[in-house]
């Protein structure tokens, strides 16, 4: 546009300078008009294309002399159409906003401040430079409906457990007088916090890897663009946002649970009482000004160890709220529930809960199995309700269960058993160096291939595995699997394994995954063994999902806690910065 108007002021000086030009020569040349020419001046000539023949020789007349002045020229407009002028200015705008926005890409102190990592940073800088627009969440001078609802989402984040400040987006109220530059700033900057919330809320906040080996579930982290692109062309950018959280329902009723308990007293300090006798109105214990502040009541000097009717009617109403009977009196089981943990520490255990529901993939599949190493507790589910049901043992915590999902693709009746590196190192090593009887004493066959030593164990009664296991192969080496040690499911705690899943009553499992057709019953799955190794595949995969969740809630809506039997809980409230 620059240079359509070098070329109008050219177009202009050029007409000008013509006119001039005219006026000044009308005032000083004179022409003569030409005389009528006469007969006897037409002469005759021989035509040179063809001899003998005569031509005209006409002289031409002299020009007579005309006089032009200055009154007889008139200047005459010339019509050039010309663009609109209009699209000069938002052109302008726009080139100036891409430019402020180049800058701002290319400023690496203010991404190091942004933690936008090189990656993103080059993803960005593409997606703005292809977009039709300059701006992705801006018009006019204004924020889009879709970049307000967006907001609201990041403001909101602490409702499914994450943390605002993380979000923080303080060019929220820019006005329509900030400058082409600062808009390009604030437009990447929302960019930024809408794709960190979403990363974030697919599991991206900690790093799993250090978190434990064990813990390696595949994260459907979205990509910059697919963020973008989902948000903020929705009709509702705060659910596309809210979206990118778990649906699962096990991951709604905690967030649900969340927003009650922050509903109720969300001030109130907690306390750890000491046992001590049963307290009732009129009576001094030293416990009484530590019951006092946990409900804030004010001190009294001269009373303060006295459990008068004030401090008696806190506890009745605490009671009540608790399903306990509201007496008022101090009893051990009012102490315990007095004692337990605080609103902090029930609100970290929540969100650490809802974390590892990320961990999971969006779509579990309409059938699949659940396991909840804490819960000591496997589950066959099949369109969101639970068809089959068992006890299982998981890994010591010397050797873990670890957490991920995969497919299960066969079954192994009457498996032989090789026993892994792992095992070979700590136990069987050992224990053959000290017994070269404890191989034959344990049925184990020895198997040598040049320096190498493996130890295996056929198919049969004793065999470490049982009669079957269920085998999703996995980077961990690890299944599902009968056992011949039948009494350790009556344990209240079940971590006794080297890492597999043993379950009980497998056979019922196996015909509850393969008996769909009736072609493997229980019945004709016990049939084959003895007969030799066998393997069943299955005609689709099945996803197992193997779990660590510390909360539950169950169907008529109560919290259910099960212990952190491998610490992982405290993990990851130490990675989040939550309280203990």
């Amino acid at each position: 546009m620059r240079g359509l108007r070098k070329t109008a002021i050219w177009l202009g000086l050029i007409g000008s300078v013509s006119l001039l030009s005219l006026s000044a020569l009308a005032q000083t040349v004179a022409v003569e008009a030409p005389a009528e020419p006469s007969f006897h001046d037409i002469a005759v000539a021989p035509s040179p294309a063809q001899p003998g023949a005569a031509s005209l020789a006409i002289p031409l007349p002299e020009p007579a002399p005309i006089s032009i002045g200055a009154a007889d020229l008139k200047p005459v407009a010339v019509d050039i159409p010309l663009p609109d002028a209009a699209p000069v200015t938002a052109l302008m705008q726009d080139d100036i906003v891409r430019m402020g926005m180049e800058a701002f890409f290319e400023d690496d102190a203010a991404m190091r401040e942004l933690r936008v990592s090189r990656k993103d940073r080059e993803a960005l800088s593409a997606y703005y430079a292809q977009a039709e627009r300059p701006l992705v969440w801006a018009r006019d001078g204004a924020w889009t409906p879709a970049a307000r609802a967006a907001m609201e989402r990041l403001k909101a984040a602490d409702e499914d457990g994450l943390d605002p400040t993380d979000y923080a987006f303080p060019e929220a109220g820019l006005r329509k007088e900030a400058s082409p530059a600062q808009w390009a700033r604030a437009d990447v900057k929302l960019s930024l916090s809408v794709i960190r919330y979403a990363r974030d809320a697919r599991g991206a906040r900690i790093d799993l890897p250090r978190l434990s080996p064990l813990v390696t579930p595949k994260l459907a982290i979205p990509d910059a663009k697919d963020v973008l692109d989902t948000v903020a062309s929705a009709k509702d950018a705060d659910a596309a946002l809210a979206g990118f959280n778990p649906p699962h329902e096990g991951y709604r009723a905690l967030k649900a649970q969340l927003v009650k308990l922050r509903e109720s007293h969300p001030s109130q300090p907690s306390v750890h009482l000491p046992k001590g006798p049963v307290l009732r109105v009129g009576m001094k214990d030293p416990r009484v000004p530590l019951i006092r502040a946990r409900f804030n009541l004010a001190r009294d000097t001269d009373s303060q160890t006295v459990y008068d009717e004030r401090v008696a009617s806190a506890v009745a109403a605490f009671q009540k709220e608790r399903g306990l009977p509201d007496t008022g009196v101090l009893n051990a089981q009012t102490v315990a529930a007095l004692s337990g943990p605080s609103l902090l520490q029930q609100e970290s255990e929540i969100i650490a809960n809802m974390e590892r529901w990320r961990w999971l993939p969006a779509d579990l599949g309409a059938r699949h199995i659940m396991v909840n190493v804490p819960e000591f507790r496997l589950k066959l589910v099949e369109n969101g309700a639970v068809v089959h049901e068992t006890r299982v043992i998981v890994g010591k915590a010397q050797s873990q269960t670890p957490i991920f999902s995969e497919d299960m693709k066969y079954l192994v009746v009457n498996p032989s058993w090789t026993i892994p590196p792992s095992i070979m190192k700590k136990e069987i090593l050992p224990a053959l160096a000290s017994d070269p009887d404890y191989a034959a004493r344990k049925g184990y066959k020895i198997i040598r291939n040049g320096n190498r030593i493996s130890v295996q164990q056929p198919p049969g009664e004793r065999n470490a595995l049982g009669f079957v296991k269920f085998m999703f192969p996995n980077r961990h080496a690890v299944y599902l699997h009968d056992t011949p040690n039948r009494n350790l499911f009556s344990a209240s705690k079940r971590a006794f394994s080297h890492g597999c899943v043993r379950v009980d009553k497998p056979f019922a499992l196996a015909e509850e995954i393969m008996g769909k057709d009736g072609k493997w019953t229980e019945e004709k799955l016990r049939g084959l063994i003895g007969k030799g190794e066998r393997t069943v595949h299955l005609t689709d995969p099945l996803p197992v999902h193997l779990t660590y969740f510390t909360l539950a809630i169950d169907g008529q809506g109560r919290m259910q806690r099960f212990e952190d039997v491998y610490g992982l809980d405290r993990k990851v409230r130490a990675a989040l910065n939550l309280a203990e």
